[in-house]
């Protein structure tokens, strides 16, 4: 605790956000003066926080019983000492400090999405890899919508106007938001996010950010901390953004791309290559694994209704588990790069996911393909979306809980305590969602049927 006490002196800290990731990725926890923090040295939460839905239900009794104490006991949060970041936006000088959760016996909980990233980090290292990524999280900018049955509409920017089409990678566009993105990238400066380019996407007020490349957990955190900080800078500037997956009709949804490779910790050398710059038999491996495990994890990637409309036929998403050389029609794209930098962009995932487990399941998908030696297809040139013969994704999140439920890979290696956690819970946010009668049906079948 002595690098994070002085972090919280240096900086007159007088107050501090203790928190953890839920299934969704809601920063759940305590807010707390920074004597009581220090005094303290972390928080205790109840187990049923990680079983609360998007939104915050409970999932169902039965399950809600067989995977937590029946006195609905409280686990340890233990603060990381490297997860510390200010928050800027506050009135009062505030950090916010990402906590790992264990219980009364010092044994990580199985139920927090961190600890189930660092459960996979620990299969490289026991193999002495380190993975790699860089995620890339497109988001929308909307006016402020006080009436979810009305649709989204771009803000308007310093011109005074609405951006009224698509202007992919336009600057003028972009620098319609410039006092917010200014913001947003003064306080990701102060809280050290290592974000590296801001481009305007293909929908009308749609942006995508860029990470450098990094450590796995570092960057999930950091995606964690990003989503709360553009939100921030958004409010202020009376301006909402939103990471939903398909947040509007007739637009392309957003994602978060995954860049990922993996390097031998001795060597520092990228496993993808052989010595003389060529795909090595691992790169391959990698590959053949994120094709045959992401449907049986797509839920980590894809965790909500909304996430699979972004999958609908006709979309800019790639509906596929294809791969090939700079094709970003394919759902497995390998960018042009030197042969140190080679790498694989996962571009299943949502914008809306949680980037713990989506991180999480891209690895372990690869990290099975390398151990299993399993072999990729051909390598797709031109339109990835038309191969009718490719590998199939679930495509309703009922069907990918299914799919997810009947894995033993994923009961394997992420345990039964958090596969069955994280369906119960998704599959409660199926129901609720099913409870609301939507405003297309209000309109085609009122009068008619």
């Amino acid at each position: 605790m002595k690098k994070l006490v002085s972090y919280l002196k240096e900086n007159k800290i007088t107050e501090v956000e203790c928190v953890i990731s839920d299934m969704t990725g809601i920063a759940r926890g305590k807010i707390a003066p920074v004597d009581k923090f220090m005094d303290e040295k972390g928080m205790r939460l109840p187990e049923s926080v990680l079983l609360q839905t998007v939104t915050g239900d409970y999932v169902d009794g039965d399950v809600y019983d067989s995977l937590l104490d029946e006195a609905d006991i409280d686990f340890v949060c233990v603060p990381d000492e490297d997860a510390v970041y200010m928050l800027p936006w506050c009135i009062e000088a505030t950090a916010q400090v990402i906590h790992d959760t264990y219980d009364k016996m010092g044994n990580p909980i199985e139920l927090s999405p961190r600890n189930v990233l660092k459960k996979v980090l620990k299969l490289y290292e026991d193999k002495g890899w380190k993975p790699v990524i860089a995620p890339e999280m497109e988001f929308y900018l909307t006016k402020p919508n006080e009436d979810p049955d009305i649709p989204l509409s771009p803000p308007v920017g310093r011109s005074g106007r609405r951006e009224s089409g698509r202007q992919s990678f336009s600057i003028d566009a972009a620098n319609e938001y410039d006092p917010l993105f200014e913001d947003m990238y003064d306080w990701c400066e102060v809280q050290g996010l290592d974000i590296d380019t801001l481009i305007h996407e293909e929908g009308t007020a749609q942006m995508e950010i860029n990470f450098s490349h990094g450590d796995a957990l570092s960057l999930a955190d950091q995606v964690f901390v990003f989503k709360r900080t553009l939100r921030e800078a958004a409010l202020k500037h009376n301006v909402c953004a939103t990471f939903m997956a398909k947040p509007v009709t007739d637009e392309p949804g957003s994602a978060m791309h995954i860049h990922q490779s993996v390097v031998d910790v001795k060597t520092g050398k990228n496993i993808f290559t052989n010595e003389d710059g060529t795909k090595s038999a691992r790169f391959l491996s990698y590959i053949g694994g994120l094709q045959k495990y992401i449907p049986e994890m797509l839920p980590l990637m894809a965790p909500n209704v909304n996430s699979f409309r972004r999958f609908l036929p006709g979309t800019s998403a790639p509906v596929n588990l294809e791969w090939g050389d700079e094709n970003r029609t394919c759902g497995l794209r390998i960018p042009e790069s030197s042969p140190q930098n080679r790498r694989i962009e996962n571009r299943i995932a949502g914008a809306d996911a949680n980037g713990y487990l989506a991180i999480a399941a891209t690895l372990l998908c690869g990290y099975m393909g390398m151990v299993e030696d399993v072999k990729p297809s051909t390598p797709v040139h031109g339109r990835a979306n038309e191969n009718r013969d490719g590998i199939s994704l679930p495509l309703t999140l009922e069907e990918a809980l299914a799919v997810m439920s009947d894995s033993s890979a994923v009961r394997e290696y992420l345990g039964e305590i958090f596969t069955n956690g994280y369906i119960a819970v998704k599959q409660a946010d199926l129901e609720n969602y099913r409870r609301v009668i939507s405003s297309w049906e209000r309109e085609f079948l009122l009068l008619t049927v």
